[in-house]
């Protein structure tokens, strides 16, 4: 099986090119889903141990979590401690998974790859892009988001001109969604060709 690291700087489109693989037949795990899916269950506990009062009727309130830990290094990597492991043991479960299954490609899209080392997990890197301009774009057209935040997103991120550099295929959204879903088709073609790979062994 090869496994595909999915990945891409805030406002790329990232989610969007999951959805593509996950359209064409590619089991993708998404670990921003999970992460909702954790602060609902096991990892509220823990959460609301390290940090009182931020969850209601055992669900992480995130809005509460954000405000105590946004521009606090050390509170972040306080949760990053709780949330990371558990994504990674539910991310290696879905691998487990579907290798038994026989599938030949699995996603694992993961927001900060590059940030956290976790180019070592995967065969092959998408790293999905888009011009600085629409990405801006997007992002200062979501809720609550401020130039001043996307600063601060940006500054903690491997820039997007690294992230290409690093990467094995990209899918530049910039262009559009067909040819985004174009792009994502090629890929799924190639390694479909392709079945080496350390993640097979």
């Amino acid at each position: 099986m090869i496994v595909l690291g999915l990945t891409g700087s805030i406002g790329m489109g990232k989610s969007t090119t999951a959805k593509m693989f996950a359209e064409a037949g590619v089991p993708v795990h998404d670990s921003d889903e999970v992460v909702h899916r954790l602060y609902a269950g096991k990892a509220a506990p823990l959460v609301e141990a390290a940090f009182p009062g931020t969850t209601f009727a055992g669900v992480v309130d995130r809005t509460k979590l954000g405000a105590r830990v946004l521009g606090d290094a050390a509170a972040l990597k306080r949760l990053e401690a709780i949330i990371h492991p558990l994504v990674r043991a539910d991310a290696d479960a879905f691998l487990v998974r579907h290798r038994k299954s026989g599938t030949p490609i699995a996603v694992l899209d993961i927001p900060l790859l590059f940030e956290t080392g976790g180019r070592g997990r995967v065969d092959k890197v998408v790293v999905v892009t888009a011009p600085p301009e629409i990405q801006r774009e997007r992002v200062l057209a979501r809720p609550g988001m401020t130039e001043e935040k996307l600063a601060s997103i940006l500054a903690k991120q491997v820039p997007d001109v690294e992230k290409r550099r690093q990467a094995d295929f990209v899918v530049d959204t910039g262009q559009g969604l067909d040819a985004a879903r174009v792009a994502v088709k090629a890929i799924i073609a190639e390694l479909s060709g392709d079945k080496s790979g350390k993640a097979g062994s």
